[in-house]
């Protein structure tokens, strides 16, 4: 009689003449789940690819193979830059793409990515994560249906590639330039016409003279898609992206329903994965720079003349964007708040040290 009433009480005893045993605690909580996941980008740019292969093949072994997310590149289930539609619509549950590119939806997107003379990627990090910006940016991504969460970082990017040298400001008026998101408007303002094109098409509207130049990310991706090949004045800084987050998202909905242990495998996924991002461009880029170097490419600083100018260019840009719209002005103060705080301290620390050991080495060599 005491077994059978312990029986009962577990949910393991026979009903109706019929044996029912209680599925385990663990497999109500871990269930099979498939997910797909579009991006922006190919194996053509294999640094931010690789990137979100690592952050699905996480997520399935942090799950016990039970959470599949089926990655796909660009334009097999999603256009380049139709990214946010689709995970806001749930055609797909999660995508991976930089925010700057939805600048046309909302300029503010721009602020999860990059914006002129903004924050490098330690800077961002602490940002995003330490500071207000998460907390920001999740409450402009939800209205368009989406939890967002950092995926990492091409760190400082160049100035790109150029037919022709850039001496003065006026070199720049005229120029038609392959760019994106707020960069763009700011280079409108000194005379450039900015192109938003997506990666597959940037090489041969270079090479058929179509563009006068590119800027895409850095060593590391700009050797793989060859722009030396027909731009060969290579500048720097890219004083438009001090860093360039990527971003994925996960339809809010799709997120909800979620276990809670998967929602964690999501979040500790997306940081390891943001860290390889960042590390596998600090690993690669110094030497894909001197091959591209030895292969023709003609390194070049901007002309102080011309980043004074893209400098006041941003802050009247800035300025206007402010007082027209006190969403993208509330995120603008924070954001500028932080830069402006933390900045004179990497100048103190990071900047001194860099720039003596630089010397130095260059000294070394002589």
């Amino acid at each position: 009689m005491q077994r059978r009433a312990f029986l009962k009480k577990a949910g393991l005893g026979a009903v109706a003449g019929t044996a029912t045993v209680a599925v385990p605690a663990i497999a109500q909580t871990t269930p099979q789940l498939n997910w797909k996941m579009t991006s922006t980008y190919s194996s053509a740019t294999p640094a931010l690819f690789s990137t979100a292969q690592l952050f699905c093949s996480m997520v399935k072994d942090l799950t016990d193979g039970n959470f599949n997310i089926r990655l796909y590149p660009v334009g097999e289930l999603v256009p380049g830059f139709g990214v946010m539609d689709a995970v806001g619509n749930r055609t797909v549950e999660c995508g991976q793409t930089a925010s700057y590119y939805y600048y046309g939806k909302n300029p503010a997107f721009c602020f999860d990515t990059a914006v002129p003379f903004g924050l490098n990627v330690r800077q961002m990090n602490a940002w995003m994560q330490e500071g207000d910006g998460l907390k920001l940016m999740r409450e402009l991504f939800a209205p368009r249906g989406i939890v967002n969460f950092p995926l990492g970082n091409t760190g400082t990017q160049m100035g790109g590639w150029y037919r022709k040298e850039i001496k003065t400001p006026e070199d720049m008026r005229g120029l038609k330039m392959r760019t994106a998101g707020f960069a763009g408007e700011v280079l409108s303002r000194m005379g450039v016409v900015p192109q938003q094109i997506a990666t597959g098409d940037i090489y041969p509207a270079l090479e058929k003279g179509a563009l006068d130049a590119v800027e895409f990310v850095g060593p590391v991706d700009d050797e793989k898609l060859g722009f030396q090949k027909v731009a060969k004045y290579y500048y720097y800084p890219g004083w438009w992206e001090g860093s360039a987050q990527v971003s994925l998202y996960v339809n809010d909905k799709a997120y909800a329903e979620l276990p809670k242990s998967y929602q964690a495998a999501i979040q500790v996924a997306s940081r390891a994965a943001a860290n390889h991002l960042v590390e596998y461009y600090d690993n690669n880029n110094p030497d894909a720079l001197r091959r591209l170097i030895a292969g023709g490419a003609v390194l070049k600083s901007f002309p102080r003349e011309v980043m004074d100018a893209s400098f006041k260019a941003s802050a009247e840009v800035y300025k206007e964007f402010c007082d027209k719209d006190a969403g993208f002005k509330k995120i603008f103060d924070n954001y500028m708040a932080f830069r402006d705080n933390v900045v004179p301290w990497f100048r103190v620390a990071e900047g001194s040290f860099d720039n003596y050991l630089g010397a130095a080495l260059a000294r070394q060599k002589k």
